[in-house]
């Protein structure tokens, strides 16, 4: 028995060294994609919340910096979804989204516990950098490095809306990758991200991704929280993928990947041509 034991953990040791041999480019550029989209989640928020910011005097009111930001943050994410690093690596930068596409047999599990390790090092690594590239705006009260917290209306309205919210992007994201308007994709998700962080920002602060809120609490030394965005966002989109595998199945799932109109590799088990 203990022989048996031993040799399956040497073979899934063996499995995770030859995904990380073959893989690791696809890893760093998920970390990288989380880690740019902190440091645009905190420039965004420097200049939409510190006093001293023009941009803040230029909008007083509440909703409109959060339409701004909204915006910001969905161009952000159309632009690393389509970038070649986003093309290349499937741009899910959460581990919600990885986790998803695992139960629903697209990801190999050591590619997908590795992209999960990466995300969460790029959310610290981005947040960091943002801290460093602007000194103490980003640690400024009113910036607090860009940090997700329930809002005034408790815990479990925020962990209501992270599940919500989770459920109803990835719904939208398998929907449309599987679909012939599949190109569209990185332009919905960047929409609804808009639309969230305008929406829902004062109930949660608008995360649907542990490794983003983990960058920012690991940075701030604050952790407010925290089992909400890392149960709610993952159980949406696990409730998402099972929503669609019981009215498409397995087949009508093509590929992992948030963008694939490109010639870039795909470690995926991709049936993408079936489309």
């Amino acid at each position: 028995m203990s022989g048996s034991m031993t040799t399956g953990k040497a073979s899934t040791l063996a499995g995770a060294a030859f995904a990380l041999r073959r893989h690791w480019p696809e890893y760093l550029m998920e970390a990288a994609g989380l880690g740019l989209f902190m440091v645009a989640a905190c420039l965004t928020t420097v200049a939409l919340e510190h006093p001293s910011s023009p941009v803040r005097a230029a909008f007083p009111d509440e909703l409109a910096r959060r339409a701004a930001a909204g915006a910001a943050m969905g161009l952000t994410a159309v632009a690393l979804i389509s970038s070649p690093w986003g093309q290349r690596s499937g741009a899910h930068m959460n581990p919600g989204v990885t986790l998803a596409f695992w139960t629903l047999g697209k990801i190999d599990t050591a590619d997908a516990l590795f992209y999960a390790l990466f995300q969460f090092a790029g959310g610290i690594a981005g947040v960091a950098a943002a801290a460093r590239l602007m000194g103490g705006a980003v640690g400024h009260p009113s910036v607090n490095y860009a940090v997700t917290a329930p809002g005034a209306a408790g815990t479990a309205v925020a962990w209501v809306a992270e599940l919500a919210l989770s459920f109803g992007l990835l719904l939208a994201v398998l929907a449309t990758s599987n679909s012939r308007a599949a190109r569209w994709t990185p332009y919905i998700a960047g929409a609804l991200l808009a639309v969230y962080i305008t929406a829902e920002a004062p109930l949660s602060g608008m995360s649907i991704n542990p490794a983003r809120t983990y960058g920012s609490a690991y940075v701030a030394g604050q952790f407010p929280s925290l089992w909400i965005y890392f149960t709610a966002p993952p159980l949406g989109m696990l409730l998402a993928a099972r929503a669609y595998r019981a009215r498409r199945g397995l087949a009508g799932v093509y590929c992992a990947k948030l963008h694939h109109h490109n010639r870039r590799r795909c470690i995926f088990r991709c049936n993408y041509g079936a489309l």
